[in-house]
């Protein structure tokens, strides 16, 4: 009887400390998920910041060039209306749904395009070219034209390393229970390894304004 006890006191033992060593790989691999969640959302609030940099330029940018005669007062309709719907889009923490994120580059896609019009406008005035505060405003864009381009590829990088993560041996079997679903990716478009030009020749000369 007391051998008997003893066995099952040992085995007792043996399936209690497996519980447990299960319980502390289950701990340790849920914390390391939670830290690898946590630092999407510390790389998408990074990409919000430099996204919003940029937006902060704009009212400056349109102030300075809507000074010059003739300047096309659609172009900088075009440009404020794009900034404004950036501006409805808010997304606090990293987006689950590919769908959301897309929406997003769409609106700063929009933004982009209408920077890029007209940054090429300006190119036919001269006068403005040569201000030196729509120099330095060139200059703070192609900075933060660059920083986008860094913080996008460090949020892919952190959504890629959280991805594996929540798919790999033995999370794939709990990671979902704890709501833990896999991050969209920014897509890669043909070009975005390079960010997007806003440099000018100023030795070059301009066309004249058209009337």
């Amino acid at each position: 009887m007391k051998k008997t006890l003893i066995i099952v006191g040992v085995i007792g033992g043996l399936l209690l400390g497996g519980v447990v060593i299960i319980g502390l790989l289950l701990a340790g691999g849920y914390n390391q998920l939670v830290a690898q969640s946590q630092n999407v959302d510390k790389s998408w609030a990074q990409v919000q910041n430099v996204y919003q940099r940029r937006a902060d330029l704009i009212p400056n940018l349109v102030q300075t060039v809507q000074g010059a005669a003739n300047f096309e007062k659609s172009t900088l309709v075009e440009i404020t209306d794009a900034r404004a719907s950036v501006g409805k889009i808010q997304i606090n923490n990293a987006p689950t749904e590919a769908a959301k994120l897309a929406e997003f580059e769409q609106a700063q896609g929009r933004l982009s395009s209408a920077l890029s019009r007209l940054l090429v406008v300006v190119e036919k005035y001269p006068d403005l070219k040569a201000n030196a505060n729509f120099r330095d405003l060139q200059a703070q864009l192609e900075g933060t034209e660059n920083r986008i381009s860094v913080e996008r590829g460090t949020f892919n990088n952190a959504v890629q390393a959280y991805n594996t993560a929540i798919r790999s041996f033995p999370a794939v079997f709990y990671a979902g229970m704890f709501g833990f679903k896999e991050r969209p990716y920014f897509a890669a478009k043909a070009g975005a390894e390079e960010a997007p030009k806003v440099q000018f020749d100023f030795n070059k000369a301009p066309a004249p304004p058209s009337k």
